[in-house]
């Protein structure tokens, strides 16, 4: 099925800036905007929101970056536990450190960085030593005395008073992290209780995107939400305190549901007046439902990217990285859209290949592979392995292949590059595995390109392939998932291995 547009960038960001500007009005001297979900790359959000720029809360940021200073908070548990974003293959503390380039390269940076609920692990101040040696200011914060209990202790010297106070000069003040727990909030409310102390008019306010307030609890936006959460056991609820307040439905989830009475508690503690906001949703800054301009083409596409979390899920079981009840919640949330694995449309013709290069290569042992992606005109391409490529290797070129209208029999890689390329593998750097993933086949085709105007026009093609589905039967090899990350395209794959062999490297 082609791609639809469903969402206008420009709306809501014409929406979303007077919204902030508002907010800041309301406070008068200082707002602390805690951003809930990604600041930059937003994947998750372009995937369900077709259309949405994975970077407009950026270009957000640049039209108000002389009104803007930024904090970037990481949760000191997840730097000693390497948690990773998987958009990227890389851990929560390089995230930080990308994000903090990325945030510079669009004209801004980060006044400091605070690393949360730190007890001295030694990965942690590791990275608060990296970071200090190259000029940039960091902070530690504990764990907040009294939190959740004690309102009276969270705010007072020994709670909040007991985090170094981070000056800031610019009336909006971005609360960021690489994930959720990274302690933004607590950050937000410390410097909040701060700059109370000093007589500054601060506020506090939550830019959100999702779960969407203004859709219903059940539209499959929301619902891809819960299953992108499943492994932090996010529900979406009514907003019980906004219905209450307005007689009106709508929808947040139920962490912030639940810690909205403390959270208001604490807020009027901090100010000494009562509370600006009724309920968790008046709390939030988000008005991407009101960018949603094709309606079925984003319940189209959050239904794929509940599948798409499937998977991801069910191969993070596999790996060994998840529990399996995480699985079972994203299948039974999938299962309840009434969606299957196989409605995602590349997923049958992977099998299929899959079980045609088994039955051409019967007699042999060794593990069968299948790859298909869908172009954005719906076209599926297909690819196998081989002794000399593997599937997903074989999928991208003949993806170029087709793109550039190049028959499906002229090779774009010569023999003598293949040969080279394993003599290289197997007597210079005495590797088992010889032939190509997908990385060592884009720089051959890259090398071929020198010299073959086919295969540099073939080359030239792959930038047409950004963001279409790909779907392989077997958990990529490092070299095959970097790939096709680079070429920015939405894998899934079966939680099967592609070799017998514990180690891959």
């Amino acid at each position: 099925m082609p791609n639809r547009i469903g969402f206008d960038n420009e709306k809501y960001l014409a929406e979303q800036s007077a919204e902030i500007i508002q907010r800041i009005e309301q406070f008068g001297d200082k707002l602390f905007l805690e951003f809930g979900g990604k600041l930059l790359f937003d994947f998750h959000a372009a995937r369900v929101l077709p259309g949405y720029d994975p970077n407009v809360k950026m270009r957000l940021l640049q039209k108000l970056k002389d009104k803007v200073d930024i904090i970037l908070c990481i949760f000191a548990g997840d730097i000693e536990h390497k948690k990773m974003r998987a958009d990227f293959g890389i851990s929560y503390d390089a995230d930080a450190l990308k994000l903090i380039d990325n945030l510079r390269e669009w004209g801004l940076d980060v006044c400091a960085v605070v690393i949360t609920r730190f007890e001295e692990q030694p990965s942690a101040v590791q990275f608060k030593n990296k970071l200090e040696r190259r000029g940039i200011p960091v902070y530690t914060h504990r764990f907040t005395r009294g939190y959740p209990a004690s309102v009276e202790l969270i705010v007072s010297e020994d709670g909040y008073g007991a985090n170094s106070y981070i000056a800031t000069t610019k009336p909006i003040v971005v609360v960021t992290g690489p994930g959720p727990g990274s302690g933004k909030l607590a950050t937000a409310l410390s410097q909040l209780y701060h700059e109370r102390k000093r007589g500054v008019r601060a506020g506090y306010a939550k830019f959100e995107t999702f779960p969407i307030w203004n859709l219903p609890l059940k539209h499959p936006v929301n619902v891809a939400y819960e299953s992108a959460t499943a492994d932090l056991h996010d529900v979406n609820v009514i907003d019980a305190h906004h219905l209450e307040a307005y007689n009106i439905k709508t929808v947040n989830y139920n962490r912030d549901v639940e810690a909205f009475p403390l959270l208001r508690r604490i807020i009027e503690k901090i100010t000494g007046e009562p509370c600006p906001y009724k309920s968790p949703t008046d709390m939030g800054v988000n008005r991407a439902g009101f960018g949603i301009t094709d309606d079925q083409a984003v319940r189209d596409a959050a239904v794929q990217e509940i599948i798409r979390r499937y998977f991801r899920y069910a191969c993070e079981y596999a790996m060994g990285l998840i529990d399996k009840e995480t699985v079972e919640r994203a299948q039974l949330i999938m299962e309840e859209i009434g969606a299957k694995p196989e409605d995602r449309p590349v997923v049958l013709p992977a099998r299929q290949a899959a079980e045609e290069a088994r039955l051409r290569g019967k007699g042999n042992e060794g593990i069968f592979c299948g790859a298909a992606l869908a172009l954005s005109d719906g076209t599926v391409i297909t690819g196998k392995n081989s002794p000399t490529m593997h599937a997903a290797a074989c999928l991208i070129i003949n993806t170029a292949k087709h793109l550039a209208g190049i028959p499906a029999k002229i090779d774009l890689l010569p023999k003598t590059i293949i040969e080279s390329l394993n003599h290289f593998k197997r007597d210079v750097l005495m590797g088992n595995r010889l032939s190509l993933d997908l990385e060592e086949a884009l720089i051959a085709l890259s090398i071929s390109g020198a010299t073959n105007p086919a295969a540099q026009s073939a080359m030239e093609k792959l930038k047409e392939i950004r963001g279409c589905d790909v779907h392989i039967t077997h958990i990529p090899t490092p070299g095959d998932e970097a790939g096709l990350r680079k070429l920015g395209l939405n894998l899934t794959c079966d939680p099967d291995f592609s070799t017998r062999s514990l180690f891959i490297n």
